[in-house]
């Protein structure tokens, strides 16, 4: 159980962090250059796969990209030209790199040829029922990498629950996408997915703020103490858990607690 100081503590730094001035130096910032929905989506699914390392880095070379794009994300996967992609050759962010970035764009192509959202993506192997997003996040990967001529290096970018990943970044873009509280970070635009589902964003960061405070006792920081650690949330707020987020990542990153 979460004693009461804890408790106010942890919502005292939801409040903090939960307001527009986090968007900013956040690569949320980059969905947020957007209004259209398939825009957001797409730009916020390549800003949380870049989201590892510096943050300045992550959303310049998130612009970077949307520039190759012509500002247009969902028109250039969906309607790009041989020259478009051409111009995306030198494009790479650490381990990322154009052979990864064409399968990306395949996959989009493919995917909203046929679907509005990319939602549905993430919520056709989800049962009704499920407490969780692992199976929706099972089902992504498998889709994700159910076209032809798959490059063997791609597949790492990608996480799963089955893998043991913690699937951190996978985890981040839903609660961007999920999350509607009306306070201007998160965009609430899924609504076949409930907040309750969401799993904790975990990294090396934030499972160190947890063990301090004794919210995860599992020692690898993978799928299984993901869950434990959302778990464990689930007793402040059950039908929101994802938003301890904001306390967890803002003590471990931005104030290096």
């Amino acid at each position: 159980m979460i004693d009461k100081k804890l408790q106010d503590f942890l919502n005292k730094k939801v409040d903090e962090y939960n307001q527009p001035f986090f968007i900013v130096p956040d690569p949320i910032c980059i969905p947020h250059l957007f209004t259209k929905k398939q825009d957001i989506e797409i730009a916020g699914f390549f800003a949380a796969i870049f989201a590892w390392g510096n943050r300045t880095t992550i959303i310049n070379k998130s612009k970077e990209l949307m520039q190759l794009m012509n500002n247009a994300p969902y028109e250039f996967c969906l309607h790009h030209s041989t020259a478009d992609l051409n111009r995306l050759l030198n494009f790479k962010h650490r381990t990322f790199n154009p052979t990864d970035l064409l399968y990306f764009i395949d996959f989009f192509q493919h995917h909203y040829s046929k679907n509005e959202s990319l939602e549905t993506a993430f919520t056709q192997t989800l049962k009704t029922g499920d407490a969780n997003i692992e199976n929706g996040l099972n089902g992504f990967y498998n889709y994700f990498f159910s076209l032809e001529n798959i490059p063997k290096r791609t597949l790492k970018h990608i996480a799963s629950p089955a893998k043991k990943a913690s699937c951190k970044r996978l985890n981040m873009y839903l609660r961007w996408m999920v999350r509607n509280d009306n306070k201007g970070v998160d965009f609430g635009i899924w609504k076949a997915i409930s907040p309750s589902q969401l799993i904790i964003p975990l990294d090396l960061h934030v499972a160190r703020v947890a063990r301090h405070f004794g919210l995860l006792n599992r020692k690898p920081t993978d799928w299984i103490a993901a869950v434990e650690l959302t778990e464990a949330m689930k007793t402040l707020d059950k039908k929101d858990p994802s938003k301890y987020d904001f306390a967890l990542f803002a003590l471990g990153v931005l104030e290096k607690f």
